[in-house]
């Protein structure tokens, strides 16, 4: 079965508010078996409401739509809904019993604003939002489920999770639909689709394989659909294990895993520690490590090198690399490593020097040459990376490939 997402809001369109809400729902609704076909965000019209379903209609069985249903004038959602479903609004004691309670557990006086929403389509199934003033409504059509929703994500969230999908998946029959994301990183998407042409030709009939890349991190994401649960996990796991006989040097982890995430249970099961120095990534590295809870465990510190001066006076960078192979090269970058992991006494240390750009770039080292080291005791590994003319994307791709760097290291 298919289903439409559509998001009422003139500050959607004008990006003054970012569609969260829809990203969520498609994820909820792909779990209970519910294929979303299309998502769209419209005005606050009457007119453009109405075209909206009559299209979604013709394409779909679910429509699901978020926003327009506060107290205010500008909400007209519901008055649309019940015009478009010729329906009369009646008051609902339920709703404004529930509308009562909630504000007054927040010592907010009721006026008729509020009470106006407890006036509801006639037809509609009344889902009671507890945690905020609009019900949701379901309207029954030829077969086909409307269902309008509050569009404050908090009481979207709390009304799709404990009453619509399980009203979702009563109602309508659905397919088992299973995901499986395989995380990899060290190759470019062009590159790793070459590798794996075999595989994807290989693939059975209700798998199919989508390329997910961003900032060098490429998602495999396999998607398996059919009836029986348990034969498709089974044919899952098999599908899998060929993906890591295929690219096992390309493949960091699964699902929301990350780089920082992985490096952290190294270190911990390791019992080891880990310092960075950090020149272009300017202290990124170092925000990614931090990011997670107890990476004080392993995480000792960093120096931001961003200046020559530093390089030479912290972490012990002989002046002569600098002068006879410039800051960003092999030489100086390792010197910086192996000084960091010496100042802080570490088991393990990365460093990171390059030219993020828009400016100071040359022809022998154009914007974005990047080298990394990473080090352990005296074995140390380092490599030059040409991450593009964009500074932003170079510090972030500097900051992954420096983590991966980092992995491969620790799993020598």
């Amino acid at each position: 079965m298919k289903a439409e997402i559509i998001s009422i809001g003139d500050e959607l369109l004008i990006g003054q508010t970012i569609n969260t809400n829809a990203a969520w729902m498609g994820q909820e609704l792909n779990k209970i078996g519910v294929h979303v076909y299309q998502i769209i965000s419209i005005s606050d019209t009457k007119d453009h409401i109405i075209k909206a379903l009559d299209e979604a209609k013709c394409r779909t069985d679910l429509i699901l739509l978020t926003g327009g249903l506060g107290p205010t004038r500008d909400d007209i959602t519901k008055h649309t809904l019940a015009a478009y479903f010729s329906s009369k609004l009646i008051f609902n004691q339920e709703v404004f019993e529930n509308i009562k309670s909630f504000l007054s557990g927040r010592s907010i006086p009721i006026n008729e604003f509020n009470r106006e929403q407890a006036e509801v389509p006639e037809n509609a199934k009344i889902f009671q939002n507890k945690n905020g003033t609009a019900p949701g409504l379901w309207f029954e059509t030829d077969g086909r489920i409307i269902v309008s929703m509050p569009g404050v994500p908090h009481e979207m969230k709390a009304l799709m999770k404990e009453q619509i999908l399980p009203a979702i998946s009563a109602f309508f029959i659905t397919p088992v639909i299973l995901h499986k994301t395989i995380l990899t990183f060290g190759t470019y998407e062009a590159r790793l689709a070459e590798i794996l042409t075999d595989f994807e030709q290989s693939l059975p009939e209700a798998f199919s394989l989508a390329y997910l890349p961003k900032d060098g991190v490429i998602k495999l994401r396999l998607t398996a659909k059919g009836t029986n649960k348990t034969a498709l996990t089974k044919r899952m796991e098999h599908t899998i294990s060929e993906l890591y006989r295929i690219i096992p040097e390309y493949i960091f982890g699964t699902g929301e895993d990350t780089l920082e995430q992985i490096i952290g249970n190294l270190l911990k099961h390791q019992g080891s520690t880990l310092s960075t120095a950090e020149s272009c990534t300017g202290g990124r590295i170092a925000h990614l490590i931090t990011s997670l809870p107890g990476s004080s465990n392993y995480y000792i510190g960093s120096i931001i090198a961003y200046s020559n001066r530093i390089k030479e006076k912290i972490l012990n960078v002989d002046p002569s690399l600098i002068n006879n192979h410039g800051a960003v090269s092999r030489e100086v970058v390792e010197a910086m490593a192996q000084g960091v992991r010496q100042y802080f006494n570490t088991d393990y240390a990365v460093a990171t020097s390059g030219i993020a750009g828009p400016d100071g770039g040359t022809i022998e080292k154009p914007v974005g040459t990047t080298w990394i080291a990473a080090t352990k005791h005296q074995k140390i590994i380092s490599k030059k990376f040409l991450l593009g003319n964009n500074r932003n994307r170079n510090v972030r791709r500097a900051s992954l490939t420096s983590l991966n760097m980092l992995r491969k290291l620790i799993q020598m």
